[in-house]
């Protein structure tokens, strides 16, 4: 089943958080993901607001989670770390 990878970021240093996505998009795509939302505007109704919310969806969970621990997405997330807080959660779609 389709599952949708969904982040919720607090950028704290643009530039380094550039270069994260200048390579976190070749990664996603290469496991499948696709961009639904990239960044865009937002209506926070509940929890910790966030200004940068991206949501890809993957051919599957474990695609998703595949993406996430390949070698290729975790040389583009040492570049977010310490340059953003966030939140990551992948969900399976139920259609």
């Amino acid at each position: 089943m389709p599952a949708l990878w969904i982040a919720h970021v607090t950028v704290t240093d643009d530039e380094a958080y550039g270069k994260y996505a200048k390579l976190a998009g070749p990664a996603i795509a290469a496991h499948g993901g696709t961009f639904i939302a990239r960044g865009g505007r937002f209506v926070q109704l509940e929890g910790k607001e966030r200004p940068r919310n991206v949501v890809a969806r993957f051919p599957s969970v474990e695609d998703a989670e595949a993406c996430y621990h390949s070698d290729e997405y975790q040389a583009a997330l040492n570049h977010a770390r310490g340059a953003s807080e966030r939140e990551l959660v992948i969900v399976e779609i139920s259609e």
